[in-house]
């Protein structure tokens, strides 16, 4: 993905509310799939990585870009955002 249009997906993120919650169990099998399902339908998730979560938040993300085959588009504090084409 382009700079210009990662640029476009982190200005659209900003009025996304988190829809997909990790907690103490980390990235899970269902985790994955609910995440999946939702970048099928709405392309731009933000995932919130709870206090419990003992992850790295740059590792987290990556991980769930890669089960999801989505793009990583910023990870900001605890929150990741994904994209998928």
């Amino acid at each position: 993905m382009d700079k210009r249009k990662l640029r476009e997906l982190r200005a659209k993120a900003q009025s996304l509310k988190a829809t997909v919650y990790i907690g103490k169990d980390g990235i899970t099998e269902s985790v994955v799939r609910e995440l999946s399902l939702q970048l099928d339908k709405i392309k731009l998730v933000k995932v919130k990585l709870q206090p419990s979560s003992e992850m790295d938040r740059d590792e987290a993300g990556r991980k769930l870009a890669e089960s999801t085959r989505s793009v990583l588009v910023e990870v900001r504090g605890r929150t990741a955002v994904l994209a998928r084409d």
